[in-house]
């Protein structure tokens, strides 16, 4: 297995001292715990209370400020003091820098409103997800095959942390991959699994000429077809209903570019080479496919890597059972194997993106 160096250093050897080990064995196993707490810590505005204050505070003035009880406060605080999260010194708290993280890391915002509100009820069928390989957690929500058929269904508080966090991964690296794409110079793009519509309404706006096609599930267009509508360009973005799972739906032909940005995560190895397949069937000599995704053992630093291979379990309990966050030679493997050619890899777009530039092969 292939990884970045900081990747290498951190994971080809056991360097913890046996106490730390220990510590971080408890840790785990009291980890549903550390989470709520941590969470609640910036709901109840504790987190923000210390950050702001010169000498710190004690547990009555917090509770005071908070309008909580003192035991509450208390168990809060005493909690986050043995997390790490908060310092005691002469019985007045304050944040520590792992504190400073929780709130006001962006991307930690968008992990735990994800994890609170989409996935922690469903981590219950975690087991059960593992050995059927279907999303045994969806059931919390809904009775679907998918997380993708129930997202216009689902609670409004839980689209939204969805979505959040869809776009977060996603939209940072957009400015640096349209210059790629359209350095190619593409008339028309086929957008598959477009989600909202916010790429194709990137590439509208970045070429006055190109028309943008999304491919995606019927119920998935609707929603792109509201959140697109009115918008700068929209009258050149169409849909183009499919079920990507459903092997006799061909991908239609005649486009310059194919992008799937985020989008093959969401599959098998079988399903995102069978998918590949088709797609590189629908290809001429000149077309090009952009595959788009945060490979964790491509990411410059560790935390990055930590987070992607924990994303991978929403994939088993929630939202198909059989995908993940993939090692770049899973995916390269797949690509070849579908009858595509890798013509370039560029990494570190935006926050930790890669993108594969694909050509189809010629006998």
């Amino acid at each position: 297995m292939k990884l970045f160096p900081a990747l290498e250093k951190a994971y080809t050897k056991d360097s913890l001292p046996a106490l730390q080990a220990q510590r971080l064995a408890h840790e785990i196993s009291f980890g549903p715990v550390v989470f709520q707490v941590s969470r609640l810590m910036i709901k109840f505005g504790i987190m923000q209370l210390l950050l702001d204050s010169d000498d710190g505070l004690t547990i009555t003035e917090v509770a005071e400020r908070t309008n909580l009880s003192h035991y509450a406060t208390q168990v809060l605080l005493e909690s986050s003091l043995t997390i790490g999260t908060v310092r005691c010194t002469d019985d007045r708290f304050t944040a520590s820098k792992a504190g400073w993280f929780l709130l006001n890391d962006p991307l930690v915002k968008v992990n735990m409103a994800f994890n609170h509100d989409v996935n922690y009820l469903g981590w219950f069928h975690l087991e059960e997800a593992l050995l059927s390989g279907k999303p045994e957690g969806l059931k919390v929500f809904g009775n679907w095959q998918t997380i993708y058929e129930g997202l216009s269904e689902l609670p409004v508080q839980v689209q939204k942390s969805w979505f959040d966090f869809d776009h977060y991964y996603s939209d940072e690296s957009f400015d640096e991959a349209l210059e790629i794409v359209f350095g190619y110079h593409p008339r028309r793009l086929l957008d598959v699994g477009g989600n909202t519509g916010r790429w194709a309404l990137r590439c509208v706006a970045h070429d006055v000429d190109v028309q943008v096609t999304v491919m995606d599930l019927p119920q998935q267009l609707e929603i792109m077809i509201r959140q697109t509508a009115g918008r700068k360009g929209a009258e050149r973005i169409a849909g183009y209903g499919a079920d990507l799972l459903d092997m006799a739906v061909p991908f239609p032909a005649g486009f310059d570019a194919i992008w799937m940005s985020q989008f093959l995560d969401c599959f098998s190895d079988g399903e995102v080479t069978a998918i590949l397949a088709r797609a590189a069937a629908s290809m001429d000599a000149g077309a090009t496919l952009f595959i788009m995704e945060t490979f964790w053992d491509r990411q410059r630093f560790e935390t990055a890597a930590y987070c992607l291979t924990q994303i991978s379990l929403y994939f088993t309990a929630l939202a198909n059972g059989n995908s993940r966050m993939y090692h770049s030679e899973d995916m390269i493997r797949c690509a070849e194997t579908a009858g595509l050619r890798i013509e370039k890899i560029i990494d570190g777009l935006g926050k930790g993106h890669t993108l594969v530039v694909c050509k189809k092969k010629t006998e």
